[in-house]
């Protein structure tokens, strides 16, 4: 017996110091909130066992954030949330959406009154394309604002998906072509032209709403009528010089990416324009006859339900105001001076818009 006691002592020491470090390990746990629950037997981890349901004040208990552990420090929810959505995540925004943000691929760059409102609003009920719906005016009026603003303004594109912007003015800016060449040479660019005469009138059918003052069409279309001298310097008559502003288009991309519309068809086989931007964008032909009907009261085409939106595309109210009456014979001395430049305009592109 007495050799045996000290084999006994070391069994009950080892015993002993199993069930100190068993007890320590079961406080740490407890203390940081980050052990099993016991089951109902009292062993850890109780599974899929049934628990008893914890009293009102436990529960009150168990809503409060767990003890901190001794040398860990809690972070704010807003720094937590930003460590989980990992790097470059926006942690004061909304959710992440899919997809990004990027410069666009083609761009509606004219002409004013020309349809160009209502190819964008076409275009963007094919699934392939996100398009941004207001006017950024980077190429012209906020071109100091760099890139990275530009980009900022774009909707989240998938990578199948194209990105469009519209900005009439771009045509009739000399330095938008050479801006948009050193951001994209492969970009392909839309314009929507119409009869001179008309888009003229139209131009001032829209200021005069809005500037009810402004001196007579007639006033502001010649320099000297009886001479039949036209003041190109007026805006509205500048516009339609088409061939003019397609020159320096024309120095910076081939015509080969660039897709004239014709806004007369457009309202008159809109099924057939769009099929003929469709191809030009390399997409498919999803936009067709079936997905459009003609608003009587605007004299507009309206885009039915489509794939990509579940609501009709109809111009706005601001579009198919009556134009002012004219003087036939101002209408007349206008074509005559516009003549020239359509027909070299027609050869330029290779396409007879029949304007005369």
């Amino acid at each position: 017996m007495a050799r045996s006691s000290p084999r006994r002592r070391t069994v009950l020491f080892l015993c002993t110091l199993s069930l100190s470090g068993t007890y320590l390990c079961y406080s740490l746990l407890v203390c940081c909130g980050g052990g099993a629950a016991l089951g109902p037997a009292g062993a850890v981890g109780g599974g899929s066992r049934c628990r008893p349901a914890p009293s009102p004040a436990r529960k009150k208990l168990l809503q409060q954030p767990p003890p901190a552990c001794p040398g860990r420090r809690r972070e704010p929810p807003a720094v937590a949330a930003a460590a989980a959505a990992g790097p470059g995540a926006n942690s004061s925004g909304p959710a992440r959406l899919p997809g990004a943000k990027r410069l666009p691929h083609a761009i509606i760059v004219g002409v004013k009154k020309g349809g160009t409102r209502a190819v964008l609003e076409f275009i963007r009920g094919h699934p392939a394309v996100r398009a941004l719906g207001t006017e950024p005016h980077f190429f012209d009026r906020n071109y100091q604002r760099g890139l990275d603003w530009y980009r900022s303004l774009m909707p989240r594109t998938l990578e199948t998906q194209i990105t469009m912007e519209k900005t009439p003015s771009y045509f009739v800016t000399k330095e938008a072509p050479r801006r948009i060449f050193n951001m994209s040479r492969g970009m392909k660019l839309i314009v929507v032209v119409r009869n001179p005469v008309t888009r003229a009138i139209s131009d001032y059918t829209q200021t005069l709403s809005k500037k009810p003052d402004i001196p007579t069409f007639e006033g502001l279309s010649f320099r000297n009528r009886s001479l039949g001298l036209v003041d190109t310097s007026w805006n509205a008559i500048r516009i339609g010089m088409y061939v003019v502003h397609l020159e320096i288009w024309l120095q910076y991309f081939p015509l080969s990416q660039i897709h004239f519309v014709s806004g007369e068809r457009l309202i008159t086989d809109p099924a057939g324009e769009m099929g003929k931007i469709q191809d030009f964008l390399g997409i498919k032909r999803l936009i067709t006859d079936k997905h459009f009907y003609f608003n009587k009261t605007k004299g507009f085409p309206c885009l039915k339900k489509t794939e990509s939106s579940s609501l009709p595309r109809c111009l706005g109210k601001s579009k198919g105001r009556t134009h002012v009456q004219i003087d036939p014979e101002v209408i007349e001395q206008l074509q005559d001076f516009y003549r020239p430049y359509n027909i070299k305009f027609y050869e330029t592109v290779g396409q007879d818009f029949r304007w005369e």
